[in-house]
């Protein structure tokens, strides 16, 4: 049994940054997807907090209509994340409604009963067979893969929504809710999903289609951070080593942290995974083998600490990468970032392979 897992397509992104809306990487992916047995999408499979979800859904349609060419009767899984949670509208307000048993680590889900979105996609992926699995799903004995978007509930690095999230947290404790287990996540993050949806559905066109953008946070991220490119503006240094250590430190006061004013790119990479594994410990996964996508940051890569990469009771995470071109997280060489798009994880007899790296630098530069 193959498994193919990818994960953070973000198909229909009104920054331009989905890779597979150019042909080089749409064929190198769909070649690969043929020769396993199953596709699972880990997740922000579809970019639906960007701009409305007609217009994403309408540049995501062919590559679902090419999949399905590709695999014929063979399954494809969607674990849907922070970007398409949307996936499970209908579902959500179904269980919501009847008070049903807590959520377990799979339930596996008709796209009918998950979302009139999750049906259209199918009907794209016939004659492949799609199932909708939230929050994850198990891949094999010992191998379990979600998107990672629970992660943000701990994560260091301040950031819009985790700080949201927290703040939500805050709220719902005052109130007395127990926030254990997949509902408890649930319940922090999804009225922040919820609110970022439906302010993405008004969301005014960009005014020149062919000009990427980046979140106010990619581009604050870059001010702070810098990209190794050279002498930064002094204005920028004043803010990075000067103002920004004091609002970190008023709101870890405020009660919203443990917050870092650290934004190199090894803290990035260590706060994910720190973060990532008080969700394994948090949820009971017991596995020898967590996969799990969303920082966009492959791995682990030639050169990381392995010890960085175990999880509770020496469980190995594993990153699925990309599919997006990370302009900013990239700095000016994106090419030879830990952030390069174009990462799957192959699930072989029980083992999560190695990260490969798909696009050679011919077709990595076609495609970005």
């Amino acid at each position: 049994m193959s498994t193919l897992v990818v994960s953070d397509l973000h198909l229909g992104a009104r920054s331009g940054i989905d890779l597979l809306r150019r042909e080089p990487a749409r064929a190198r992916l769909l070649e690969e997807a043929a020769g396993a047995d199953e596709v699972i999408l880990l997740g922000d499979v579809v970019e639906l907090r960007e701009g409305p979800m007609p217009e994403a859904l309408a540049t995501a349609r062919p590559w679902f209509e090419a999949l399905g060419s590709v695999l014929g009767d063979r399954r494809v899984v969607i674990t849907p994340g922070n970007h398409d949670h949307r996936l499970l509208e209908r579902w959500r307000e179904r269980r919501s409604a009847a008070h049903g048993e807590p959520l377990g680590l799979e339930q596996l889900i008709e796209p009918a009963d998950a979302s009139g979105t999750a049906a259209t996609i199918a009907g794209w992926l016939s004659p492949a067979r799609l199932q909708i699995a939230y929050p994850g799903l198990w891949l094999a004995d010992g191998v379990y893969a979600i998107h990672g978007h629970y992660l943000d509930r701990h994560i260091t690095v301040p950031a819009f929504e985790p700080l949201t999230m927290r703040s939500v947290e805050r709220v719902l404790r005052a109130r007395g809710d127990r926030l254990d287990g997949v509902d408890g996540y649930e319940a922090v993050m999804a009225p922040v999903y919820a609110a970022l949806h439906e302010i993405a559905q008004t969301a005014p066109a960009p005014r020149d289609h062919n000009r990427p953008t980046a979140s106010l946070s990619a581009r604050l991220y870059r001010v702070l951070a810098g990209d190794g490119g050279g002498p930064r503006p002094l204005h920028h240094r004043l803010l990075s080593g000067v103002a920004f250590p004091t609002v970190v430190g008023a709101l870890n006061a405020a009660g919203l942290g443990p917050l870092r004013a650290d934004l190199s790119g090894p803290e990035l990479r260590r706060s994910s995974l720190r973060a990532m594994a008080q969700v394994v410990h948090r949820l009971g996964i017991d596995a020898d083998h967590v996969i799990f996508g969303h920082t966009h940051r492959a791995g682990p890569l030639a050169g990381d600490d392995a010890a960085e990469w175990l999880g509770p009771g020496a469980t190995r995470l594993h990153n699925s990468g990309s599919w997006v071109i990370e302009r900013f997280l990239g700095g000016r060489a994106p090419q030879r970032s830990p952030y390069r798009a174009g990462a799957v994880i192959r699930v072989e007899s029980g083992r999560p392979t190695p990260v490969r790296h798909l696009l050679d630098d011919r077709a990595y530069a076609a495609s970005a």
